[in-house]
């Protein structure tokens, strides 16, 4: 299927790895131009150049803390004057630290606020008029399945996010009919976080090979497996594609039916 998505220009924050780098590569093969995002320049740098062995738009890395005002509003300029607009925004942001409740400070709420949800509202802010100006603007917010169901010991995710979601659904009213919202609300997925943490699980001695680790993650999923990274970018861009241009103010669950919630 032609996503139409040739010559576009979209950002994607937190791209530096696991579903943003996803989404951006899944935005580039489809011929949109792309800036990537991350803080780690030697990082972001690597990663452009794998986003770019498939992409056949251009991928140009802008460094850039999610947390800084700054930062976030140079992002948007950055892709506006790399490409002469901006038509896309993905919002993708590294998790929250994990802990129960009466372990976490009020300093871990207000980080976990600023990462979470005033990036995406200083992102939207900063994009607002540029995405107006495009034929099909267009804001993805990627965020995790525990806003429809909580999960244990993340109490910071479960409730942080949920925030983001009433952004969007605002969002995806106020900026119409000229701007579409929606949100991506992935499970597990085989990201370096997960690849991190089954090798560390191996190496303790839990399991006897990375694949029985990943085997065991995916317990329970209907589907039998955990997700691809891609398989949410993909998502992705289609849902900032013309090809979704009914779709809007939407919450979309990619968990492979792991999730129990009937909304």
């Amino acid at each position: 299927m032609n996503l139409e998505l040739e010559g576009d220009a979209a950002l994607v924050t937190a791209s530096s790895s696991g579903l943003g780098k996803a989404s951006a590569t899944a935005l580039a093969r489809e011929g949109a131009d792309v800036v990537i995002n991350g803080r780690d320049e030697n990082r972001l740098e690597a990663a452009a150049e794998e986003v770019r062995a498939s992409a056949t738009g251009e991928v140009v890395p802008v460094a850039g803390d999610l947390t800084d005002p700054e930062d976030t509003e140079r992002l948007v300029r950055s892709t506006v004057e790399a490409f002469d607009g901006l038509d896309h925004l993905v919002t993708s942001a590294g998790g929250p630290p994990s802990g129960p409740f009466l372990e976490t400070t009020d300093e871990d709420w207000y980080d976990a606020f600023d990462l979470l949800v005033m990036s995406v509202v200083r992102l939207a802010r900063a994009a607002e008029p540029h995405l107006r100006e495009s034929d099909s603007g267009s804001i993805v917010n990627i965020t995790s399945r525990s806003v429809k169901e909580a999960i244990d010991s993340l109490v910071l995710s479960n409730a942080v996010r949920m925030s983001v979601i009433g952004l969007e659904k605002t969002l995806s009213k106020e900026f119409a009919p000229d701007v579409r919202v929606n949100a991506v609300l992935p499970g597990t997925h085989e990201t370096p976080r997960i690849e991190d943490l089954v090798e560390q699980a191996v190496e303790r001695g839990d399991f006897d090979s990375y694949d029985e680790g990943v085997a065991d993650w995916a317990e329970g999923i209907p589907v039998g497996r955990v997700g691809d990274p891609m398989e949410l970018g993909d998502t992705v861009a289609f849902l900032c594609s013309p090809r979704a241009g009914f779709v809007n103010g939407q919450s979309i669950v990619i968990d492979g039916g792991d999730g129990e919630s009937n909304l």
